[in-house]
């Protein structure tokens, strides 16, 4: 799926991929659709743990925040990527069973947004200010809409244009860290 669109996956693709027959995708998923509605559903699940490994890998709640901008804009590391992933995403609304399946990996990939926004409020890096389900859902917008507003430009990589709409949206709230004033030597002695 990250190479092919949906018009060119076929399960003669997929068992290849997998080293398996198509004959066996068919006894196990019955057609082409029923494995796709089987993923979004693994993906759904899979929502949360995508999340926890961002916390685990990052040092503080704002870098996985943040590196959750970047993997998203991974989605659209070229236009003809960006291109697909869009395909995927129509077929995803147009079925209602996969439909379903992406609202909720999204329902919770929002609440896990506004559990790390959370975090990173009681850490002192975002102001106590911050809703986290509001800004929850504004980073997905923002994400969501800064790759869109890429593929209309094209202008450098998708990841530095989505960090910095990222960044923009964070910036009313982030903490500054208090710095040490440098002290004044009496350089006359």
């Amino acid at each position: 799926m990250q190479r092919v669109g949906p018009a060119d996956l076929t399960l003669d693709a997929i068992a290849r991929e997998a080293g398996v027959t198509a004959g066996a995708l068919v006894q196990r998923f019955g057609s082409k659709r029923d494995l796709q509605v089987a993923l979004a559903e693994g993906a759904a699940r899979a929502a949360p743990s995508f999340i926890d490994q961002l916390r685990e890998s990052h040092r503080s709640p704002l870098a996985a925040l943040r590196a959750y901008g970047d993997c998203m804009a991974g989605l659209a590391e070229t236009p003809a990527a960006y291109v697909r992933n869009l395909a995927y995403l129509l077929e995803d609304l147009k079925d209602p069973d996969l439909r379903t399946q992406l609202a909720r990996q999204a329902t919770s990939t929002r609440d896990q947004l506004a559990s790390l926004i959370g975090e990173a409020v009681n850490a002192g890096e975002l102001s106590r200010a911050v809703k986290p389900h509001a800004l929850a859902r504004t980073v997905e917008v923002v994400v969501s809409g800064s790759m869109t507003v890429w593929a209309f430009y094209r202008e450098g990589a998708a990841d530095n244009w989505v960090r910095k709409d990222l960044d923009a949206v964070l910036s009313p709230y982030l903490l500054k860290r208090r710095r040490r004033k440098p002290v004044k030597r009496d350089r006359s002695i």
